[in-house]
């Protein structure tokens, strides 16, 4: 089974697209979305159109896994990668709320348990990692998972995924992430501010919430969205700094 990871962003959706357009191959037998139910709306939109059925040629399968940003304060496995005082803390969000169930929606494709054998090499999974990103490769850690990453095969750039959406007049994809998460640069906090009302305001309430005392027990210190470690709505976004990773949560959320 050939399944592709879909993130909804330019280069997933390029990967998908270049799959229906037979050239990338052989076809997946689908694509899977695993949705925290954090994204910006305009990601949504474009979820729906890719996944209407007159896009692609194979289904897209949506799990829902969230809202990510209510279950940070009562589940451990949903911490996010925040800022303290002294820098910015692991994660668990990506591995239990992206990885394991994709993994999981796999088995259930399969017709497989959780704890059933499936025979190495079972599932081809494509990820939409592109050359700029080429440091995000990693082996699949799943036996039963083969890892395939079409666009670096392709030698293919964000810029290629964009300029062969262009000149097979698709849309550009709005970056796919969750409002709050903190892997954002200030240019992109201040685009989500003004460009995203509804996305902000989540992202400041979830960064203040942070701070309150169910938030400071969970994370044992103070904590914040912002990598200045000062409250979201008070954040300096003039300043240049750089995105930690350029692009978007393609499934991988910077794995």
């Amino acid at each position: 089974m050939r399944v592709l990871s879909l993130g909804a962003g330019v280069q997933s959706t390029t990967m998908a697209l270049m799959a229906a357009h037979g050239e990338i191959g052989p076809m997946p037998d689908c694509a899977i979305f695993a949705n925290t139910g954090e994204e910006p709306e305009a990601v949504y939109d474009h979820l729906r159109w890719l996944a209407s059925g007159n896009v692609l040629p194979f289904p897209v399968h949506i799990i829902e896994t969230g809202p990510l940003g209510d279950r940070l304060f009562d589940d451990n496995e949903a911490r996010i990668p925040v800022f303290t005082d002294t820098g910015m803390r692991r994660r668990q969000c990506t591995k239990n709320y992206k990885l394991l169930p994709i993994r999981r929606k796999i088995r259930q494709l399969l017709g497989k348990g959780p704890r059933d054998y499936i025979a190495p090499g079972t599932v081809e999974q494509w990820i939409g990692i592109s050359t700029d990103e080429i440091f995000r490769v990693t082996p699949s850690r799943v036996q039963f998972i083969t890892r395939r990453d079409p666009l670096i095969e392709l030698q293919m750039s964000r810029w290629d995924c964009t300029n062969w959406l262009t000149d097979h007049g698709y849309p550009i994809p709005p970056k796919s992430s969750c409002v709050f998460c903190p892997y954002k640069g200030n240019a992109q906090w201040a685009s989500l501010r003004d460009n995203d009302p509804k996305g902000w305001s989540r992202a400041v309430a979830v960064d203040a919430r942070l701070r309150t005392p169910a938030g400071i027990a969970m994370f044992k210190k103070p904590t914040f969205l912002h990598r200045s470690a000062v409250p979201l709505a008070k954040a300096d976004l003039s300043k240049v700094d750089a995105h930690l990773f350029n692009n978007e949560c393609e499934g991988m959320c910077g794995v």
